[in-house]
């Protein structure tokens, strides 16, 4: 059975409080004892947090089927947003996190002064245009609405998506930082900024929505069928990866999972049961 732990941005918060008032170098803190990194404990579970799907899904799949025979303890906790899994595994109340691809982790380590680096690609997710309201990109005229999200990377790859359809132009340049200031030709449309989580909720509010994979799969559409534009994969900076904080890289049960999420096994889980939506990211490990 599996033993997800589902945390709401209040309860991960206000455990993050509590965390940050009782780890000042008791007994049971293992940074406190030297006991990160390749010192870590290793009989104990490795705790990993994730956005739900299809991250977790991906993370359970390895724990019911591998991690097992690979002597890892795994425990999976589920964040609903992009926030706090940096900031519970900058402080030790996880150790590892699997949600972010690097644009977006580079950006919140400045803004955020947090230590989180990537260890292995796992898979890409790519960013889709949807709509309720036309069934072409072709039919999104002047005077409709836009959602992005609103997060400073992810609006900047929306803003190239809608940018390499012509529906907008941008600044010459300004690539993947884009910000809606940058638009030179909006020719028309209006836009309405929105936490990325948020983005699927809005799709009966708006004309058009650009959304993240994950969380246009957890809104049941199909990234690969039901997108009027869909990023290529070809190239893609933006693999999603399996991160930890600066030092913990060599802890030997995250070695593991390295290996386990880098498997033939996972590769055809992803293939299988996402259809092309989601694809496996392997090859190098991920650069710091």
């Amino acid at each position: 059975m599996r033993r997800n732990i589902k945390i709401t941005a209040a309860a991960a918060a206000t455990a993050a409080l509590a965390f940050g008032l009782s780890a000042c170098g008791t007994d049971s803190d293992p940074a406190a004892k030297g006991e990160t990194g390749a010192n870590a404990d290793t009989s104990k579970a490795l705790v990993v947090a994730a956005s739900p799907t299809p991250h977790a899904d991906i993370l359970n799949f390895v724990k019911e089927n591998l991690a097992d025979k690979a002597g890892l303890k795994l425990e999976v906790k589920e964040f609903t947003d992009y926030v706090l899994p940096n900031t519970a595994t900058e402080n030790g109340q996880v150790d590892a996190n699997f949600f972010q691809h690097k644009p977006y982790l580079d950006d919140f380590n400045k803004k955020q002064k947090t230590h989180i680096v990537p260890v292995v690609n796992v898979h890409l997710e790519p960013l889709g245009l949807y709509s309720d309201k036309v069934k072409d990109v072709k039919d999104i005229k002047a005077g409709q609405t836009v959602a992005v999200p609103n997060d400073t990377t992810n609006e900047g790859r929306a803003l190239q998506l809608l940018a390499e359809n012509g529906l907008i132009t941008l600044k010459d340049g300004v690539g993947t930082s884009a910000k809606l200031s940058d638009i030179t030709d909006r020719k028309g449309l209006e836009f309405k900024e929105l936490e990325a989580a948020t983005v699927p909720r809005a799709l009966n509010d708006v004309d058009a929505a650009v959304i993240n994979g994950n969380y246009a799969i957890e809104a049941d559409l199909k990234p690969g069928k039901d997108s009027l534009v869909l990023e290529s994969a070809d190239g893609n900076p933006y693999a999603n990866f399996l991160a930890v904080k600066e030092g913990n890289e060599k802890d030997a049960r995250v070695q593991k999972l390295v290996k386990l999420l880098n498997s033939d096994e996972v590769k055809k889980f992803i293939e299988d049961t996402y259809q092309g939506s989601i694809v496996p990211a392997f090859g190098v490990p991920a650069k710091s």
